[in-house]
């Protein structure tokens, strides 16, 4: 934990007198005192937790980064970017599924099973009959078809809201009155599982790193109940309208987007301003769409169709959506799923939405309506158009009915996807050459390009100038520290920092042209530099940024992004929805820094090396790749079969995986297609690379480490000849730093002599 800034104070007062009584000057301070900044930087004087200081800063950065994306998506709009729906469809992750077709040539057809004890009568004039089909893999959609009595003048799908629980809206009665086959489409319910998650947010956590989200496999449901639509048509000219309220109503313009097939459409209680999706449920967040995609903009791709929008009768939902805890005041792990509330917005904003439609597709033909419940009256007049609405009678009989849970479908549906990851990477690396190592390093760039752009993702901004502040915080007795702030880059007047503590072994002597290796040491979840520095507080580090400066190394501990609970994960959220992550903050600081250490007399700039623990070894996967100066790394107590301790929840695996934990922030953008451990330690290569693993650390079993650390040794060993650069000590021990075969590795391959004992 962070001391606080007064015991701080009075430690930093107590080892200045105990230096200046006992410690002999140092030579690096030959015309200054330990009470002021390293020489040639400015004076630190920011109180108060700077790790926080951080933190809030990422929070206002990322703030105006979503501000800027809405506005270059207007002008990407206007600048005719080709195949909307592509890109669309591929956020979503419809490019990985096909939808279900029948070999025989009759198309996807319902399958009717009675939804009532009584079989099909509904009273008045509706009949009733519950309904499943193929949708994708083995995967089903079911709802129930309402039948009017007479001629089907046109078919309508209807989407509820996720938690509606009834056979029958009563808007669907009205509908099959008027003439129409209504298809009501089940949603997969926010009700809780045996992990406290909601089903939804279970199903998107393992969708999402695989390339797939919630979002697509509904609307791959409502695109294959439109196949069974038409299959069943005699006439297949039959109009076909789509009906959605809340999540229904999100879902179906996202489905009209995309499909033309969808002739007309009502969005009730869920169109307006996307900007706050990452307050949003989880199942909803998808990959870089507010970079490309707001309401307005799937909107214009449903033009010149009608489109009807209805305000006023949006679902409210929240889950741990009080302000305290948006910012970060809840106990680690204490409940798993990520904060959520659903969008409310004004007429304003909803009214300003649909303005911003017009300037996109000057041919859309949209309605406002405003109402007091879903799917008014009103609001079906204006959709159906010539067709008469029948007078809503109130008289409807809603009926609860069991649930056909398929929540379990779609999680065996991401098993088998996880199956599948692996060959899916090995398509997606075609052009890497390891038939030597000059031809590796050729074809090993473009990935990190990938890397960088499609996975890590990349703000494009300029790094400031650094304008470094220090100031001393600790006297040890071989070794001195300084905390560092610098700036980083800057988006809208927000300024991004980097911030960590220095530590300069007291034998070096800047005067005489020496240049040393440097160790930057990455602490891990909830951790701050001053967990890595001076004595042991803390028994995973054993304090090993001071005992390596101890040895002769200089070292920096860096803070990285992810303290705080609440308030670092959801800024994930925030970078997510316009394509990054938080590792796109992250990175630039780590280059502002190594860029910093590089210039100064006593750093040796080539031999800059990187050392993390826990979350600071997922960073290990993660920096370096894009930090040229890193010349090696490091990864203690993370290395896994990532891919698979995200993914998996078959019962022996849930001990390890992160699917049902605490770490909502975790799961990464399709790194099941594209970049596992060996494939992100292949973009370090052929830098020196080593894993620290204790036998009886719980971020997963020995096999599975030793199975993807295997491919890592084959690319270094086998094929490029390099066995010298790539290690993993084994130990007996926990999750923890063992400092004995890394601590060599780092004297190797810095070339820094070991010390006597």
């Amino acid at each position: 934990m962070t001391r606080p800034a007064s015991f701080l104070l009075v430690l930093f007062t107590v080892a200045v007198r105990l230096h200046a009584q006992e410690v002999p000057p140092w030579p690096i301070l030959t015309a200054a005192t330990t009470s002021e900044p390293l020489p040639r930087t400015g004076a630190l004087t920011d109180k108060g937790d700077l790790s926080l200081m951080l933190h809030e800063a990422n929070d206002r950065f990322l703030d105006r980064e979503i501000e800027r994306a809405a506005k270059e998506r207007v002008a990407r709009w206007k600048s005719g970017v080709q195949s909307p729906r592509d890109e669309l469809a591929r956020m979503l992750g419809l490019d990985r599924e096909t939808r279900y077709n029948d070999d025989s040539g009759t198309g996807n057809r319902f399958e009717y099973v009675s939804a009532r004890p009584d079989g099909e009568k509904e009273e008045g004039s509706t009949r009733v009959h519950g309904v499943r089909w193929k949708s994708f893999g083995q995967v089903q959609g079911d709802g129930e078809i309402v039948l009017p009595e007479g001629e089907i003048r046109a078919d309508v799908i209807y989407v509820p809201e996720a938690d509606y629980l009834f056979a029958m809206p009563p808007a669907a009665a009205t509908l099959a009155a008027s003439g129409c086959r209504v298809l009501v489409l089940r949603l997969v319910p926010r009700s809780q599982n045996e992990s406290k998650l909601s089903q939804r947010e279970w199903i998107q956590r393992s969708a999402f790193i695989l390339g797939r989200t919630m979002t697509g496999y509904e609307v791959l449901k409502i695109q294959s109940a439109i196949d069974c639509l038409h299959s069943d048509q005699a006439d297949s000219k039959r109009p076909l309208f789509a009906i959605g309220h809340g999540d229904g109503g999100r879902l179906v313009l996202f489905a009209a987007a995309l499909d033309e097939r969808i002739g007309r459409v009502l969005v009730s209680g869920a169109f307006g301003p996307r900007e706050a999706l990452w307050r949003e449920p989880a199942d909803r967040n998808l990959f870089g769409l507010l970079r490309r995609f707001g309401d307005a903009e799937l909107a214009a791709l449903v033009a010149p169709r009608p489109l009807v929008i209805e305000q006023g009768t949006a679902p409210a939902y929240g889950y741990r959506a009080t302000k305290k805890l948006e910012t970060g005041h809840v106990k680690h792990g204490e409940i798993p799923g990520k904060p959520a509330l659903l969008p409310l917005p004004t007429d304003d904003e909803v009214s300003a939405e649909l303005e911003r439609v017009a300037t996109m597709a000057p041919n859309a033909k949209t309605t406002l309506v405003r109402a007091n419940h879903p799917v008014s009256n009103d609001a079906l007049s204006h959709l159906l158009g010539d067709l008469p609405v029948a007078k809503r009678t109130g008289s409807e009989k809603l009926m609860k009915i069991p649930r056909k849970e398929r929540t379990n479908e779609f999680v065996r549906h991401n098993q088998l996807a996880l199956i599948d990851a692996a060959a899916d990477r090995a398509r997606y690396f075609p052009d890497l050459k390891t038939d030597s190592l000059e031809n590796f390093e050729k074809t090993i760039e473009p990935y990190r390009e990938k890397f960088r752009t499609d996975v890590i993702g990349d703000f494009e901004l300029p790094l400031l100038p650094p304008n470094v502040r220090t100031r001393p915080y600790q006297v040890g007795d071989k070794t001195l520290s300084y905390e560092v702030v610098m700036d980083v880059m800057e988006s809208g007047g927000e300024k991004v920092i980097a911030y960590g503590i220095l530590t300069l072994p007291k034998d070096l002597d800047l005067s005489s042209g020496e240049r040393r290796p440097v160790v930057v040491c990455q602490h891990g979840l909830e951790g701050t530099p001053q967990d890595l520095i001076g004595e042991a507080k803390h028994d995973a580090y054993k304090a090993y940024a001071t005992r390596l400066a101890e040895r002769g190394f200089i070292t920096f501990a860096p803070q990285n992004g992810y303290k705080y609970f609440d308030l670092f994960r959801l800024q994930q959220f925030k970078a997510q929805s316009i394509g990054k992550t938080l590792f796109s903050i992250i990175v630039p600081q780590h280059r502002q820094i190594t860029d910093w250490l590089a210039a100064q007399p006593w750093v040796d700039p080539d031999k800059i090396a990187f050392y993390g623990l826990s979350y600071g070894g997922k960073s290990a996967m993660r920096i370096p790749p894009l930090v040229d100066r890193y010349c090696l790394s490091i990864c203690s107590a993370d290395f896994n079969e990532w891919v698979w301790k995200n993914a998996a929840t078959d019962e022996a695996s849930l001990r390890y995986s992160y699917a049902n934990k605490g770490e909502y922030e975790i799961f990464e953008w399709n790194l099941g297609g594209t970049f596992n451990y060996a494939e992100m330690a292949a973009l370090i290569c052929p830098r020196p690379f080593m894993v620290e693993r204790g036998h009886f650390d719980g971020v997963g079993p020995d096999e599975q480490v030793a199975f993807e650390f295997a491919k890592v040794r084959n690319l270094y060993a086998a094929r490029l000849g390099l066995a010298d650069r790539c290690e993993i000590e084994w130990f007996v021990g926990p999750h923890a730093i063992n400092g004995v075969g890394t601590y060599d590795f780092l004297h190797r391959h810095l070339a820094w002599p070991v010390p006597e004992k």
